[in-house]
């Protein structure tokens, strides 16, 4: 076995480690509601949401997939050292901000791992001056648009299902209301993780193709038209390992999530995740790399507002938006860092 073919395997075994990661990390994102409502418990939530974080794979195609793999960073200057310094990148500030309790993005702290590591060879090759030149536009003004507007989006759908669920049920019982929500809660947490599967893990993929593709183990064409008799062991090993990540859980966040930004009844649970997810499912239909934490915590402010502005705890939600502004930046110098540790250890990275 050859030294680059070496190389291929343990970065694809990298990025699904990140893919381990980023369910273990955003296992709050899927379960946080329905753990703090009391509809389920904890474990059972978790193997709950890990079911239709692999189920995801049969379901929302691979869009968000090609969109990382060749829409955002210039292909001829990624290499092997490239992509595995972006994915240790995102690694280091996604257990950073786990350490932290903080529910930031690990699909902007992989975005920003990966750009920081290509520019960071693109200067040293052609100079600072020209290093940006990497970066494809097209691929990162929607992602930094929907920065923005996925958790407006989540906020808005969140604040709006409340109204419509209080004005609907204004005349039933409240403990009636709270029983069959807490029914309807298991289909709107099963929703919201199929979009978080869906999403996230597609970002993995695309990480993948683009290592297989730079080991010349997949051509241009079908990195961008299909990946042949990699399509589906792609698919299922992301979708596998956001699972795992996903069942293992990451009990820090889940307690900021569900508790800290506003205190949730099984109603509000509902309504943040089916905001949540229909975000997500828009978004990965139409291949935008989205941030699952960022729609979700909109979800959650929008559900606590329709009481009262003051029912959002708004220090924490200010904490986790500067969490939200430093992931691509820090994740990026990290991943530099480490690709010109990387470039004094190995010349040819």
């Amino acid at each position: 076995m050859n030294t680059g073919l070496i190389l291929v395997i343990f970065t694809c075994i990298v990025a699904l480690a990140f893919d381990f990661i980023n369910g273990f990390h955003d296992a709050a994102n899927s379960i946080a509601t329905i753990v703090s409502t009391r509809v389920l418990s904890p474990r059972l939530a978790v193997i709950w949401a890990a079911c239709f974080n692999f189920i995801a794979a049969f379901l929302l195609g691979t869009a968000v997939a090609k969109t990382i793999g060749k829409g955002m960073i210039d292909l001829s200057i990624v290499t092997q050292y490239v992509v595995l310094a972006g994915l240790l990148g995102a690694i280091v500030w996604d257990l950073l901000t786990w350490w932290l309790s903080l529910p930031t993005s690990s699909s902007h702290a992989l975005i920003g791992g990966y750009a920081g590591a290509a520019i960071a060879r693109a200067a040293i090759l052609h100079g600072w001056r020209t290093s940006f030149n990497v970066i494809i536009p097209n691929g990162w003004t929607k992602t930094i648009i929907f920065i923005l507007v996925a958790p407006v989006m989540g906020v808005a759908l969140g604040f709006i299902f409340m109204l419509i669920t209080y004005w609907l049920f204004r005349r039933s019982a409240p403990r009636q209301v709270d029983t069959w929500f807490r029914k309807l809660q298991l289909l709107s947490a099963a929703a919201y993780s199929l979009g978080h599967g869906g999403n996230d893990a597609q970002k993995t993929m695309g990480i993948i193709a683009g290592a297989l593709f730079t080991g010349g183990i997949i051509s241009e064409y079908d990195l961008r038209h299909d990946w042949g008799a990699y399509h589906w062991p792609i698919i299922l090993c992301a979708h596998a390992a956001i699972a795992a990540g996903t069942y293992f859980g990451g009990w820090r966040i889940v307690h900021t999530m569900g508790s800290k930004i506003t205190k949730l009844r099984p109603v509000g649970g509902f309504c943040a995740e089916a905001a949540g997810a229909i975000t997500l499912f828009g978004t990965a239909l139409a291949g935008i790399p989205v941030s699952t934490t960022h729609t979700i915590t909109g979800a959650i402010v929008g559900v606590g507002s329709t009481q009262r502005l003051s029912a959002v705890r708004w220090g924490v939600a200010t904490r986790i938006v500067w969490a939200w502004v430093l992931t691509i930046p820090a994740s990026a110098l990290v991943a530099a860092g480490l690709f010109y540790l990387m470039r004094m250890l190995n010349p040819a990275a």
